[in-house]
């Protein structure tokens, strides 16, 4: 290329010293990071199972196995279950329209995708009860059929499937984006159809960015809370996920059964984290 000057050893040796910091700043830099996660994450991480074991081992076990407990762990699991899959569904299909063709509306699309980001999840949750609740929207049809949807939990799937919408989509648009489609179009030039491009070439090729987005999913889910909790009615043993739960024994002075069930919650957020820098490494290896 002309006008291009490569660089030497020497030279690039030279611009990386002459970009280092001094040892003093980088210092009182790494220490100020350091101060922040020791005071406001590994302090009130460490905080919710010395609190959770306080009054011993036989009140955790107590306090994790109680019926509204469990009710709750298996609610939330199973709006995991219900909520990840379908995100994933629409990810995949939104960033493939987006990324792979061109479309009138392409810009007020991806607008829309990020709309959950801009609005609180109370202001969803309330949409969602003044659209189905038994005075809402579609109140009369609802009830006239004998569908519950606010206070139970179809409610609270809706509302979470809104908050975490963006998450997988947001995650493949600027991987796909920039992988180009000229894969695609290859393998449709040499004959292969929609369905088997998708499955031999887009997949194998966003399956990181894929995965990473899903454990992002995975987590707000789990630890939605504002949505759900408008939507949810906070029924004992029916409505309530696992952070409601946790709020309720909270305000009834159970401390030490609500750190408990907190304590789970966190259990499942260091997986989620392990399971993110895993997945973060295996990209980085790939690319």
């Amino acid at each position: 290329m002309a006008g291009h000057i490569p660089l030497t050893y020497g030279s690039r040796k030279a611009a990386k010293k002459a970009a280092e910091e001094p040892l003093f700043v980088r210092m009182v830099l790494i220490g100020i990071a350091i101060v922040f996660l020791f005071l406001f994450l590994l302090l009130p991480l460490a905080a919710i199972f010395i609190e959770a074991f306080e009054r011993g081992i036989h009140l955790y076990a107590a306090s994790i196995t109680d019926s509204d407990a469990l009710g709750a762990i298996k609610l939330t699991l199973l709006v995991v279950l219900l909520t990840v899959p379908v995100n994933a569904l629409f990810g995949i299909a939104a960033a493939w329209a987006i990324t792979k063709f061109d479309f009138k509306g392409k810009s007020l699309l991806t607008t829309i995708i990020d709309l959950p980001f801009a609005v609180s999840p109370v202001i969803a949750g309330l949409v969602f009860v003044l659209l189905f609740s038994t005075h809402g929207l579609f109140g009369d049809f609802l009830f006239a059929h004998d569908i519950k949807i606010i206070f139970a939990v179809p409610g609270i799937v809706m509302a979470t499937l809104f908050v975490t919408l963006p998450f997988i989509a947001r995650e493949l648009i600027p991987l796909m984006q920039s992988q180009g489609a000229a894969e695609e179009e290859a393998s449709l030039t040499l004959g292969a159809g929609g369905w088997k491009t998708f499955w031999l070439v887009t997949l194998p090729n966003i399956k990181w960015g894929l995965l990473y987005g899903i454990i992002l999913c995975n987590a707000r889910t789990i630890g939605e809370f504002g949505a759900v909790s408008v939507v949810s009615g906070h029924i004992r043993g029916l409505t309530n996920t696992m952070p409601l739960h946790i709020e309720i024994l909270y305000n009834e002075y159970q401390f030490s059964a609500a750190f408990a069930v907190a304590s789970l919650m966190s259990i499942l957020a260091i997986v989620t984290l392990i399971l993110k820098n895993i997945i973060e490494w295996k990209a980085n290896q790939h690319s």
